[in-house]
Order: C-alpha cells, then structure tokens, then sequence
C-alpha cells in the first residue's frame, strides 16, 4: 500500500548519481531535481543509488546531502534517503518509548529482527540493554510524595497488579483515596503513571490491530493546533510511505493527507511522498 510513484522506465542507480551530482553542483542546489530522483525510488533502489553515488564520486550521497539542504526540507530528506533498517534503528536510540512501540508493533519480525542487529553495530549495546537503561533512569528518579491516609501496603500490592492488567476490578472497587495511592506506587515501582502505561498500551494495540489508524492519528497530532510538528510528521510519512501510507490517507479524515502549514520544497518532498 505504498504511495511511492516510480518512473517508468527507471534510470540506473548510475543515472541517478550523475543527476543528482548535477544537482549539487553550480549555483545553488537543484532541489527539486533532488525530490524528482530520491522522492520516487524505492528504499532497494535508494540503496542502490548511494552505492553508486560513492562509488563514481568517493563521497557520501547522505553526508553531501546534508551539506547542500537545510531545515525540515533536509531532515525529511535524509531520513528517507537512510537505508530503512539503519533509519528505524536510529529513531530507535533517539526516540521516546512511542517510536519503540511503533518500530516492535508495526514492522514485520524480519524488519525488527534487522532492526536489532543494526542497533548493535551502530551503538555497541542491544537495543533492549538501552531500553531497560532507559526505564531505570526514571524509575531511580521518581519520588514519594505525600497523600491522604490511606492502606500503603495494599497500595503497592495493587500497583504490581496493575502492570499484569488486571484494571477493572481494581478501579471498580476501590475509593478515589485508596487508587490515588495505587497510582503513586505505581510511578515509584515502574517509573512513569498510570495514564501514560494505558496510553502506551493502547498505542500498542493500534500498531499491532491497525497501524494505519495510529499513524493517522499521529499526523493530525502533528498538525493540530499553532504550527505544525515537523518531525512527528516527517517521521510518519517517511517511514510509512512505503508501507501503508494509502491506508494511512484512506483513514485520515477519509479523503485525503492534510500536510499542515508547511510549505517550500519541504512541503513538496511531502507531497511527493504520500503520492
């Protein structure tokens, strides 16, 4: 379900390096030519053509890239021209627990097995070493803090079954006083709230159910409100325009991908994307 559109017939990776050095060269960069070229090519052929690229001219196709572009125009481009595995491992080791969520539930187990081997050549540490990591890091700096009186020991029983889901009896029974102390427990002994563990939890189940309703969500979070989030929105259309971004636009709103107010040749990179 990719919104990809690739030209027919479709120019050698060869081709397309010499294009694309064209483009670099002169004055001023061709940025148009560069959406042309990379903004329809599959992730293979991307490859293929930052192979080709070094090869003919002994320079990264992706550092001189960041060389020639600037702002979100750059970011898009360069997270969509970095070889899907490697992008998603990186997002990984910057990202906050959503991205992991996503990257674990909305990738096939080729994908994330890859995605893991990558990890470890680029960080030296597993990806899951760094998540733990992570997950330490704010569960030590948690605090106690004060509250109404209430059964402690019962308190911190519950927050252990609250993390094994068991949620509707536990919320059902028990007074406004007795849960409050439940869900302070419960950042003390897992390090984040209650709230944010039913958030992830449903973030999950989207990623794994339907993706396509997730990532709708996350543009319109990216383009809701003052100004646009480019990055939350660069991150969705580049790692799924090749996947499922037709869903994706057949979810949102069911018409069509709202592109928020970007503009330039940033906003047409976009575009090119989601087809």
């Amino acid at each position: 379900m990719s919104t990809i559109t690739v030209p027919e017939p479709i120019p050698s990776p060869e081709e397309d390096s010499q294009r694309l050095k064209k483009a670099f060269e002169g004055w001023g960069t061709d940025e148009k030519a560069i959406i042309d070229i990379l903004g329809q090519r599959t992730a293979v052929q991307r490859r293929h053509i930052a192979a080709a690229y070094q090869t003919l001219f002994n320079e990264s196709l992706l550092q001189r890239l960041h060389d020639e572009l600037s702002g979100d125009f750059r970011n898009a481009v360069i997270l969509w021209a970095t070889d899907p595995v490697e992008r998603d491992a990186k997002l990984a080791n910057e990202a906050l627990i959503w991205v992991i969520i996503e990257i674990s539930c909305a990738s096939s187990p080729d994908h994330l097995m890859a995605v893991r081997q990558a990890y470890c050549s680029l960080f030296t540490s597993s990806l899951e070493e760094d998540i733990l990591r992570k997950f330490l890091e704010r569960l030590v700096s948690s605090y106690r803090y004060d509250g109404e009186h209430v059964d402690e020991e019962l308190a911190n029983s519950e927050a252990a079954k609250l993390y094994d889901a068991l949620v509707i009896r536990i919320l059902g029974i028990r007074s406004r006083s007795q849960l409050k102390a439940t869900f302070k427990h419960y950042k003390q002994r897992y390090g984040k709230a209650f709230d944010e563990f039913i958030s992830m939890l449903r973030t999950a189940v989207w990623c794994i159910d339907s993706p396509e309703r997730h990532f709708a969500e996350v543009v319109r979070t990216s383009v809701m409100g003052l100004g646009t989030d480019e990055d939350l929105l660069t991150r969705a259309i580049v790692t799924r325009a090749e996947i499922d971004m037709k869903k994706i636009k057949e979810e949102y709103y069911k018409t069509t991908l709202v592109i928020g107010d970007t503009s330039g040749y940033y906003k047409d990179f976009l575009l090119t994307l989601v087809g």
